[in-house]
């Protein structure tokens, strides 16, 4: 994995879907605390999460919307 981020299983929090998710199923979706941002994969959810601190995850983020995969 790159940067800060790391995989985990099972962490607590409350999640949100992407609003760019799509309707057929292939949705993101992601928790955040003090510490980080937690992201899965919906159709998985009691699979494998990525966490990233929060500047690996601005600077991820960041490089989506430079590279314009992303909206906003």
């Amino acid at each position: 994995m790159h940067g800060d981020a790391m995989a985990k299983t099972n962490l607590p929090g409350t999640w949100r879907r992407s609003s760019y998710s799509g309707t057929n199923g292939e949705c993101v979706e992601a928790s955040t605390s003090r510490l980080a941002v937690t992201v899965r994969d919906s159709k998985n959810a009691g699979g494998t999460s990525l966490v990233f601190g929060h500047a690996a995850w601005q600077a991820f983020t960041a490089e989506l919307k430079a590279s314009g995969r992303a909206k906003g």
